[in-house]
């Protein structure tokens, strides 16, 4: 059972740094949005390693702490933390897989180096363990810990919603000198993950972006395609989808400029879009 202080934490990290599935969140039946303030809470938490230490090898022992907590070796500093506990509560209530929970660890470890995304295909694996998961389990959670068949749905979906995510991401990243286009998409177009972080806005940049929004559509309409006859009660688990077009979209305006565009939508026109997608 999830206790009323950790859910009520777990909404507020939610809702302070990641609204757009806070939003998505509200979509679910009130006493069902416990457990998945407490899926998307692990996932901010995981997800802002980074920016909360002063160097990877602190990072890299938070993630070891992360994975022990799961494991059960840390029961008494759980107690104390209450996303942790959050969590882990919704995993014994909805014997939800660790695994998912360890992989997305796992993955996230790539975010405190600096090491650009190799390939395509490495970025579709590094959604796969974090977005893609995170629709997964939500999906799970919101169907009575029941499996409701939408892996595949789910894999794509996580997908066009990272790439989405990282392109927004982009003017930051560049910043912190990351690069998450993949060095094999632009080197098809003549260019190096160096010009990114260098900020390079040329033809060749917009063109190789084009190309990642492309793929981000491409995925989304097989996520689509998947979730057809997706149960109702899992539905708004994919609620977040709905905004990936609106991003896109925005991103093919004639004044989009990829360095200093911030991309986002009004919050009636995003609950809109979920509302309607759900």
């Amino acid at each position: 059972m999830i206790a009323r202080d950790q859910a009520a934490a777990c909404e507020d990290l939610v809702k302070t740094y990641d609204r757009d599935r806070w939003l998505a969140s509200l979509l679910a039946p009130e006493d069902q949005r416990p457990a998945i303030f407490a899926l998307y809470a692990f996932s901010t938490e995981i997800a802002r390693i980074r920016e909360t230490v002063t160097q990877p090898t602190l990072g890299e022992m938070r993630l070891v702490w992360w994975r022990e907590a799961l494991e059960g070796a840390r029961a008494a500093e759980v107690a104390s933390h209450p996303v942790a506990g959050a969590v882990l509560a919704t995993i014994a209530m909805l014997h939800l897989p660790t695994r998912a929970f360890t992989g997305l660890i796992e993955a996230r470890r790539f975010d405190l180096y600096d090491d650009p995304v190799p390939n395509l295909n490495f970025l579709e694996g590094y959604a796969g363990e974090t977005a893609s998961a995170l629709f997964r389990l939500a999906s799970i959670a919101l169907n009575g810990g029941r499996d409701p068949g939408a892996a595949d749905a789910a894999g794509h979906a996580g997908v066009a919603y990272a790439i989405a995510g990282l392109l927004r991401a982009l003017p930051w990243h560049a910043g912190q000198g990351r690069c998450y286009v993949p060095a094999d998409m632009l080197a098809r177009h003549g260019l190096a993950p160096a010009d990114v972080i260098a900020r390079k806005d040329t033809p060749a940049l917009r063109a190789c972006l084009a190309d990642m929004r492309g793929e981000a559509r491409r995925h989304l309409e097989e996520a689509r395609r998947g979730l057809s006859g997706l149960a109702r009660p899992a539905r708004p688990a994919f609620a977040p989808l709905a905004l990936v077009p609106l991003y896109l979209k925005a991103m093919e305006r004639a004044d989009y400029q990829p360095f200093q565009t911030a991309i986002d939508a009004p919050q009636w026109r995003k609950q809109w879009a979920m509302w309607r997608g759900v």
